[in-house]
């Protein structure tokens, strides 16, 4: 595993943690990881998860496992972070800016689904679901940062420690479950306001 699994020590998820209580903080922008020394580094990344949605209230010890992990990118308005068909990657969170999802559809062209902003994320299905390509394209819709989490890296963090692999499956459970209805409202509306 070339993830840095092995530098923090993960082999199983017996590993009780000694550090420092959850201080959450609210603010949804991020300075960039600049630090050069590695827990610096860490630590900054830390503070950057804490503000995405998907590990508010994770224990110190699955942030600092996650951070490890994590690989800060940036994209410029207008650009693809991944298109419709894409092979999944990873997951991404955003830290500044704004992600637009869409589909292309036929004589129509492009159809936004959500636009998701700071603290939320999205490309959750690449970790859940085994080789499926991506169901919709990711467009910055302005200037943004993010942090990607390479599927085979948090796969392989989620087998060692399966208190993690709980906590976070429940999440992408949620959240697909919550899209899933959204998606199903705007049908709704659809097929109500095609009948008029």
């Amino acid at each position: 595993m070339g993830s840095g699994l092995e530098e923090l020590g993960i082999i199983d998820d017996g590993e009780e943690s000694s550090a420092q209580p959850d201080e959450r903080r609210k603010t949804r922008t991020a300075a960039p990881v600049t630090e050069t020394d590695p827990e610096s580094r860490l630590s900054a990344l830390v503070r950057m998860l804490r503000q995405v949605s998907l590990f508010e209230g994770l224990l110190p010890l699955h942030l600092r496992r996650i951070s490890s992990l994590c690989q800060e990118v940036q994209f410029k308005a207008g650009q693809a972070v991944f298109s419709h068909g894409d092979q999944g990657d990873g997951l991404y969170l955003i830290l500044e800016g704004a992600v637009r999802i869409s589909r292309s559809v036929s004589g129509i062209g492009e159809e936004a689904l959500a636009v998701l902003k700071p603290g939320q994320y999205f490309g959750e299905m690449s970790i859940v679901d085994d080789d499926m390509p991506r169901s919709a394209d990711a467009i910055a819709h302005e200037t943004t940062r993010l942090l990607k989490l390479p599927k085979d890296d948090l796969r392989d963090l989620m087998f060692v420690d399966r208190e993690l692999a709980y906590e976070l499956l429940w999440r992408f459970v949620r959240t697909l479950s919550g899209r899933l209805r959204e998606s199903n409202d705007r049908l709704l509306m659809l097929t109500v306001s095609s009948k008029f």
